[in-house]
């Protein structure tokens, strides 16, 4: 990711600075943090809370963080059909459709799909605007920028 990163942004030269690192614990003051397809490792919705203030804590004033992950919703019939539009959206891409179902039964261990809901009101809990720009199969884009606060 972080080479796509640098090549789609190589005519920005020495303005954007690429550092590889875990969103658990301290970051370093930054513009902007970008998640993709990362963060639904992070097991629970407390432990998201927490790499969510971390986030914000790095972020200046008018920072933006952006995530791009899955979310599943949390009614079973929901999830099935936004798991079958997921399968049906890899055989499309030249996945075998066993293969695809395959991927989320090997997921299931170390992936948690958290409702989109749930995740926009633990980004509001720490500080966060959040707004959905991007939607496709369960696949949201999330920009979220620090809640104005007086005198800034």
């Amino acid at each position: 990711m972080l080479a796509q990163a640098r090549e789609r942004l190589r005519r920005f030269g020495s303005r954007v600075r690429f550092t590889r690192r875990r969103f658990q614990g301290v970051l370093p003051r930054c513009d902007a943090a970008v998640a993709s397809l990362a963060l639904h490792h992070v097991p629970t919705l407390t432990e998201k809370r927490t790499v969510y203030r971390a986030i914000h804590a790095a972020l200046d004033p008018r920072g933006i963080f952006v995530n791009a992950d899955a979310n599943m919703p949390t009614d079973a019939a929901q999830q099935q059909a936004a798991y079958a539009e997921w399968a049906a959206h890899m055989v499309a891409r030249g996945i075998p459709q066993p293969r695809a179902w395959q991927h989320f039964r090997d997921w299931a261990d170390e992936d948690t799909y958290l409702p989109l809901d749930d995740e926009l009101a633990a980004l509001t809990a720490v500080g966060f605007s959040p707004a959905r720009v991007w939607q496709s199969v369960p696949i949201n884009v999330v920009r979220s920028t620090k809640t104005p606060t007086q005198g800034l």
